[in-house]
């Protein structure tokens, strides 16, 4: 087939190097001239693990283009996926003008090709609140009359970040959402060579695929703040919240799957989608209370954790003058992504104690240092960060911090203080290295 993506954001660039790589056509449409000469010379513009060898193999093979050219984009395509951002406004309303913007754009080509051209798909794979799907069909429509073909679809995606190639490639499952049989048959064609593994493609009315995603994400969300505030109640009573998670998470019926104790969800996904939840509900006049409620518990996650630091240093005269090393910026392992990203919250509290900050993160340190600005010292390396400083702070999973030299960690802090967001090490033998250790939803250590 020959397909449109528009937008070269996560979503759609994944989208568009995967579909290529099966076989298809594919025309990737962006606004920013320099992100099209990085994209057109094979360099991936984001971090995510296998994306930039398959950009350059498509883009040799000659299925893989990318253009600022509308017309370029639209005019072969047979599927248009548009793959705009959505991000929430202050009230937790997704912006749709990039959405609708496109829509403009395509209904524009599809007026100018006129009502003998072969009736093409426009699906709305960015997420989008109920109804935009249908609302973006009607608002084509009124700009290119009724005798123009096209039909409207939906695709939510289910990518996770560090990991997006793979979920694209082998997904447990593809929702479609479609307004009649044949554009049905069409998702099945195009997504036939990912699901030979035996899971499903699910087409339905478009309206549930809408729903699916959010439904899904906020459903995942819910677990992390769950088990996020259940180790809050560990660390009030003095239980370990590893011990509980094992219990409780091998029952069958509960499993281990996002049920980690940590510094709570961010990225680009969890935080919008949950947020997006609660106004709809609001605007359907039907609270969604315990979506909004784990949304509530991510963010109090980290003022908690925040709390844990700035009690630490009240007998050691206040974060003020004190150096703080962050490990990891980025809101996950495995992306360069550090939007809603934990560390970065913390890294403002910390500044707005009067602290200096250094971070060091394998792949996202240059997005962190844009976010937090001048004050942010961003660092080479890992013990660099935390040269003569009074505290490191362990913000994301990465591999390399999992197993430090505590020797030699100890040798060159001034002030032997680590804050252990995502629960890496065994707090009997970190204090016994002589580390004062704080984790999450366990009792804190100090040395002898």
């Amino acid at each position: 087939m020959k397909l449109g993506i528009v937008g070269t954001g996560y979503v759609g660039l994944v989208t568009g190097v995967c579909l290529a790589n099966i076989g298809n056509h594919v025309t990737c449409l962006d606004v920013n001239p320099e992100k099209i000469a990085t994209m057109r010379q094979g360099k991936s513009p984001i971090y995510e693990p296998g994306l930039q060898e398959l950009m350059t193999a498509n883009i040799k093979a000659g299925r893989l283009n990318f253009t600022m050219d509308k017309n370029e984009a639209y005019r072969d395509a047979d599927v248009i996926f548009i793959c705009v951002g959505t991000p929430n406004d202050d009230h937790g309303n997704p912006d749709l003008r990039y959405v609708f913007g496109a829509a403009d754009d395509v209904a524009a080509v599809l007026k100018e090709l006129g009502p003998k051209q072969k009736r093409k798909i426009v699906v709305v794979k960015s997420t989008v609140p109920v109804g935009t799907t249908l609302a973006v069909r009607d608002h084509i429509r009124a700009k290119v009359g009724p005798e123009i073909p096209f039909t409207i679809g939906n695709n939510p995606e289910f990518l996770k970040q560090g990991a997006a190639v793979s979920d694209f490639l082998k997904p447990d499952r593809v929702v479609c959402g479609v307004e009649d049989e044949q554009a049905g048959e069409v998702f099945k064609d195009l997504y036939d060579p990912f699901v030979r593994n035996g899971h499903p493609v699910f087409t339905m009315d478009i309206l549930s695929s809408e729903m699916v995603k959010y439904a899904a994400n906020s459903f995942l969300a819910t677990k992390i703040s769950y088990i996020n505030e259940i180790a809050m109640l560990c660390e009030a009573y003095g239980a370990d919240i590893n011990r509980v998670r094992e219990g409780m998470c091998s029952d069958k019926r509960i499993g281990y799957d996002f049920l980690h104790p940590g510094l709570g969800f961010g990225g680009s996904c969890f935080p919008k989608d949950t947020l997006a939840c609660v106004s709809m509900g609001e605007k359907a006049g039907h609270p969604a209370l315990l979506i909004k409620a784990a949304s509530d518990v991510n963010k109090n996650q980290r003022t908690h954790f925040f709390g844990k630091i700035k009690k630490h240093f009240e007998s050691h005269g206040g974060l003020k003058g004190k150096t703080i090393g962050f490990w990891g910026l980025a809101f996950k392992p495995k992306t360069d992504d550090v939007r809603e990203a934990p560390a970065l919250d913390l890294i403002r509290m910390c500044l707005e104690a009067g602290a200096s900050v250094r971070g060091y993160d394998p792949v996202g340190a240059a997005n962190a240092k844009r976010e937090v600005g001048e004050a942010l010292t961003i660092c080479a390396e890992l013990y660099e960060t935390v040269q003569g400083a009074d505290a490191v702070v362990i913000s994301t999973d990465w591999d390399e911090f999992k197993a430090p030299d505590f020797d030699r960690l100890g040798s060159i802090m001034r002030h032997k203080a680590i804050f252990d967001g995502r629960n890496l090490f065994r707090r009997q033998h970190v204090g016994e290295m002589g580390f004062h250790y704080y984790s999450v939803g366990r009792q804190a250590v100090h040395p002898a």
